[in-house]
């Protein structure tokens, strides 16, 4: 029969076989302290939408930290914000994104350390006239009051290089506006404005807002003839597609050029963490399509093809299925 040691001599011994087996290990220090901030766009674009799906995503299902969706100007805001420090994800168009990595156009001679998790969704240009300014062909905005985005947004951008593939200097020969889209709506319903640009994913929000409550008062320009001088000048990341009728429910389909989404972070995120927030993004892809349909509109291998962005070597991990 075996006896138990008395207590005073298993009071001795636990210290003594914790010292034997070490220390247990402290958990690791969150990055940033736990705190991740998205930058997004407008509050009635499709950014800001999954921004802030995504963010109760992480928030959810990644332990030790906590996001939140920042409405901002997009893409370029975006890229800068992020580069900086300020934010610790950032949605952008690919023009803006490719331009970061190459410092080129509105990073000219600074290339931004930035990296893909993900190429997600396409915007579609928006190109939208008042019915009552009998703008029937893109050339004809010459001498129109337009808004071309907010500042420094993607929008802004492609508005601009639209305008030049046409002829016309975005400065000089329109009545230039760079306006939020809140803002472009408003003064869009009101008659100060003739024509706008937007892009975004399908619907928008603010654009079905705006071409609901007024059937017939605007229209979609066709403007998929641009692609040519485009492509010249800037390379293949421009595309065309149609603009379902049914995304606004127009009565035809609209021609129009588009443009990849990217999931960007800073070069210098843990490969850890960039790993588990790409990983987020398929784990948890039916909840983001609850926040908005275009969440569903990539796969495990589109969302790979981020060239010319260079992935984090934590998403390129995850994608290789390590």
């Amino acid at each position: 029969m075996t006896r138990r040691p008395p207590w005073w001599l298993a009071a001795l011994l636990v210290p003594l076989l914790v010292a034997g087996c070490g220390q247990p290990a402290a958990p690791p220090q969150a990055w940033h302290d736990g705190r991740i901030f998205l930058a997004t766009g407008n509050t009635t674009g499709v950014y800001y939408q999954l921004g802030g799906g995504y963010a109760d995503v992480i928030s959810r299902h990644l332990p030790g930290y906590e996001a939140r969706a920042e409405p901002t100007g997009a893409s370029v805001e975006n890229v800068t914000r992020l580069a900086s420090g300020d934010m610790e994800i950032a949605f952008s168009l690919a023009d803006t994104a490719a331009d970061a990595v190459a410092g080129r156009g509105a990073f000219a001679g600074q290339p931004q350390p930035v990296r893909a998790l993900a190429r997600v969704y396409s915007n579609y240009t928006h190109v939208i006239v008042r019915a009552e300014a009998k703008v029937t062909g893109f050339a004809q905005l010459r001498g129109k009051r337009v808004s071309t985005g907010s500042p420094k947004s993607g929008t802004d951008i492609i508005a601009g290089r639209l305008l030049t593939a046409a002829g016309m200097d975005p400065d000089r020969d329109v009545h230039r506006f760079t306006l939020s889209l809140p803002e472009t709506v408003k003064r869009m319903r009101a008659g100060t404005l003739d024509a706008m640009f937007f892009s975004g994913g399908l619907p928008t929000p603010g654009i079905a807002d705006l071409l609901s409550s007024a059937p017939g008062k605007f229209q979609l320009l066709p403007i998929a003839d641009l692609i040519e001088p485009l492509n010249a000048a800037y390379g293949s990341v421009y595309t065309t597609a149609e603009l379902s009728k049914d995304a606004y429910g127009t009565p035809s389909g609209t021609p129009t050029v588009t443009v990849s989404n990217m999931i960007l972070v800073n070069a210098d995120m843990p490969d850890g963490l960039a790993y588990d927030l790409t990983r987020l993004l398929f784990a948890y892809q039916s909840d983001l399509v609850g926040v908005h349909p275009e969440a569903g509109n990539f796969t495990r291998q589109s969302a790979s093809g981020t060239d010319p962005i260079p992935l984090h070597p934590g998403a390129a991990r995850f994608y290789r299925g390590g």
